[in-house]
């Protein structure tokens, strides 16, 4: 079947992405040398940066959870095809080699780079006040399991019943953070945020926003105590 409309008439003159789009192809046009310098000129060709750095970028204007659930709408979906860059024949990539080049490139301080570029431009147009701020904390959970918490200094456990997934006794026993650690990950801290809630072993990330136009000019993730957010303003 042939159809006469492109996919550039299907979408909405009007719809916020196209400005979106504009802003972070301005910013990307700017890096593309530093983008040059991080990739490889040998073997198979890899993910461009750029169509990376747009898709990451939907999950947070769509509450979208992980890369995963990113590749259906994406695969379907012409605003989303045209806001990162693919054309109507392209094949989206595996969930598996977006999380790769995703921890790859925040190795390389891509994301980083790219975030600094867009507070500048924000910056420059005067869109920015350091008069008001706000500071948020989210909790994260963690990877850490329920069994991998356990006590910092105690006696050697005797063996395992079942050695991948042994069977442990919490009864009568009050686990705080002070002399418990999950094994599987150290800095997960037990907290909750609102009293009859469940803690759980977490860590706070922290968004600092102006109030002028409301734009985020700095982010960090902290282990979650109950100053945590303080000082991380």
């Amino acid at each position: 079947m042939f159809s006469s409309l492109s996919p550039e008439e299907r979408v909405p003159k009007e719809h916020p992405l196209r400005a979106i789009r504009v802003l972070v192809d301005g910013v990307l046009n700017e890096l593309s040398r530093q983008f040059d310098t991080l990739s490889s000129h040998t073997g198979r060709p890899s993910m461009a940066p750029e169509k990376l750095l747009r898709a990451l970028r939907l999950p947070g204007l769509y509450t979208i959870r992980s890369e995963r659930l990113l590749m259906e709408p994406l695969d379907d979906n012409l605003l989303g095809r045209g806001f990162v860059g693919l054309n109507m024949e392209a094949a989206v990539w595996d969930a598996t080699v977006v999380s790769t080049n995703r921890e790859r490139w925040l190795a390389g301080e891509v994301a980083q780079m790219c975030f600094d570029q867009v507070r500048a431009r924000a910056r420059e147009r005067e869109l920015l006040s350091d008069d008001h701020c706000t500071v948020d904390g989210t909790l994260i959970a963690t990877w850490a399991g329920q069994k991998s918490f356990q006590q910092q200094e105690s006696a050697p456990p005797s063996p395992p019943d079942d050695p991948g997934n042994p069977s442990l006794d919490f009864r009568g026993e009050r686990r705080t953070t002070a002399p418990h650690a999950a094994t599987t990950d150290p800095e997960a801290r037990l907290y909750k945020k609102a009293n009859g809630q469940e803690a759980k072993r977490s860590s706070l990330g922290h968004v600092r926003r102006e109030h002028r136009h409301g734009l985020v000019v700095d982010t960090r993730v902290t282990q979650a105590t109950g100053t945590a957010e303080r000082e991380a303003a």
